[in-house]
This record gives C-alpha cells, sequence and structure tokens, in this order.
C-alpha cells in the first residue's frame, strides 16, 4: 500500500476502532484504503464487519462478496466472511466456512461459525460436533456456549439448551440476547417467575427493542408483578418506533385481564413466535 502505514497497520488500527465500538471511523479508514487496494481480502472482510455493525446491510454484504470472490486462503478470512455471507442466504457461505474448519480445525473462530451455519440448516449432529470442538478449544468463551444452547433447543434438548445458556451468561452476564432466550426457554418450560426475571432484566437493557418489552411485560404479568409490566408496556407505547402493534394490543388486552391471561399469550404465542425467530438468527 501507499504512504507510510503498511496494510498490517491500516487494518490493526482499524480492528482497534471496532474494538472501541467506532464502528463509523473503522469503515472510513478502511474504505479510504480500499481506494488505493480495491480487491485486499482483508480490508474487505474487515469492512463488512464494520458495515454490518453500522446496519448497513447492503455495503456489508457487498464487501463480504467482494472478498469471497478474491479466493481467500485465510482461514479467519473464510470464518468471517462466510458467517458474513450466511446472514444474506448466499450459496457460497457454506463452502467458505467449511474451508475455514477444514484448514484450521484447531481455529476456534472456524468451528464456531460453521458450527452455528449447521445449526440453521437443521444438520444437527454436524452443528454439535463442530461446537463441541469450539468449546474444547475456548472453554470460556460466551457464544460458543449460546450457539451451543441454541442448538440443543432446535434439536428439541430444552433442558441441555438451558444449561449452555446459564453458562453463557455466567461468563458473559451483560449478554440481553442470550438472556431472552434463556427467559423464553423458562416458558417452556413453565417456570414462570424465573422466566419473568430473566425477561424483565433483559427488557431493561434493550430499551429499543420492542418486542423484548413485550415479552418482559407479558412476564412479569404472568408471574403477578402488575409494577414491572406497566413499566415495560409504557416503554413499548411511548419510547420504541416500528412496535408491533398487534402484538402490543394483544398484550395489552391480556395484561388488563388478569395473570392467567398474559401467561397464556406469552406461552401460546408471543413466546414461541419470538424464541423460533431469535434462534434462526447467529448469536
Amino acid at each position: 500500500m501507499e504512504g507510510m502505514e503498511g496494510m498490517e497497520e491500516v487494518l490493526a488500527a482499524a480492528i482497534a476502532l471496532g474494538e472501541e465500538g467506532r464502528w463509523e471511523e473503522m469503515a472510513e479508514r478502511l474504505g479510504q484504503a480500499l481506494d488505493r487496494e480495491e480487491d485486499n481480502q482483508y480490508l474487505l472482510c474487515w469492512l463488512g464487519v464494520a458495515e454490518g455493525e453500522l446496519g448497513n446491510d447492503g455495503a456489508a454484504y457487498e464487501s463480504f462478496r467482494r472478498c469471497i470472490e478474491q479466493d481467500p486462503d485465510d482461514p479467519h478470512v473464510l470464518a468471517i466472511a462466510g458467517a458474513g455471507l450466511a446472514q444474506f442466504d448466499d450459496p457460497d457461505a457454506e463452502t467458505a466456512l467449511r474451508a475455514a474448519a477444514l484448514s484450521a480445525p484447531d481455529l476456534p473462530i472456524a468451528r464456531l461459525n460453521y458450527g452455528a451455519y449447521l445449526v440453521r440448516s437443521g444438520l444437527f449432529p454436524e452443528a454439535l460436533e463442530q461446537l463441541e470442538a469450539a468449546r474444547e478449544l475456548s472453554p470460556d468463551d460466551p457464544v460458543v456456549r449460546a450457539e451451543l444452547g441454541a442448538a440443543h433447543l432446535l434439536r428439541g434438548e430444552p433442558d441441555r439448551g438451558l444449561a449452555e445458556f446459564e453458562e453463557a451468561l455466567a461468563l458473559a452476564p451483560d449478554d440481553s440476547w442470550t438472556r431472552i432466550l434463556m427467559g423464553l426457554v423458562l416458558v417452556e418450560l413453565d417456570r414462570m417467575e424465573e422466566a419473568a426475571e430473566e425477561l424483565v432484566r433483559a427488557a431493561r437493557e434493550r430499551l429499543d427493542d420492542a418486542e423484548a418489552l413485550i415479552l418482559g411485560a407479558l412476564a412479569a404479568a404472568g408471574a403477578g408483578w402488575p409494577g414491572p409490566a406497566e413499566e415495560l408496556l409504557a416503554h413499548a407505547r411511548y419510547s420504541v418506533e416500528g412496535v408491533d402493534a398487534e402484538l402490543l394490543e394483544e398484550a395489552e388486552a391480556a395484561i388488563g385481564s388478569d395473570d392467567e391471561a398474559a401467561r397464556a399469550l406469552l406461552r401460546s404465542t408471543a413466546g414461541p413466535a419470538a424464541l423460533r425467530e431469535r434462534l434462526a438468527q447467529p448469536l
């Protein structure tokens, strides 16, 4: 690359920005570097990560697509770009992720990302093989434990899934996404008070997540906690754009009726639908 900074320095600086959550600056730094070296697989891969964090799905996909078109052989690049493509159902995702896992079987991210892909493809024995290998390689990685939990849940093993989510949250107690999943599993297991504790906490940590607020409100009402139920409903009504109006209306009616109505809506409709949709997304 031209200039005083080489590619490694540019990448290191950009990744450091991402680690601080400065995604716009990271994307800008990588974009400037790509003006000079437009087909660099590493720059494209990490630009895809930055654009994804910014919610620029089209730009993220384009970067990951261009990265894979450079025929990378670095397993880190294959694992990251392959997972990026998988979010857009690109058929080349499987090839990239499999190549990463086969070429670097001792690389945790390669095993993790391939396993997560296999989970969403319904290939549970193969997924568990990859994810259990990732757990052996990186036993303190909460994402690995959460993905194992998702695999067991989707395989129809809620108790094993719950155990993995508990391990994930012990390692990363601020992971509100996994906490929602654990709360929804507890709902399925009819452990409503425990479910309410998890869902109310997660909702308070995700005030921009309308569905989480409604789930937390229903769980609180189902556990007999009217105060938190009304608090979370108020946030859903007035603080969140894009709330599902039909779900909010149903939740308001159920919570206004009695504890059993709120519990029934959460267990029969709202909870299973939310769990299914959230499990479909890599953690």
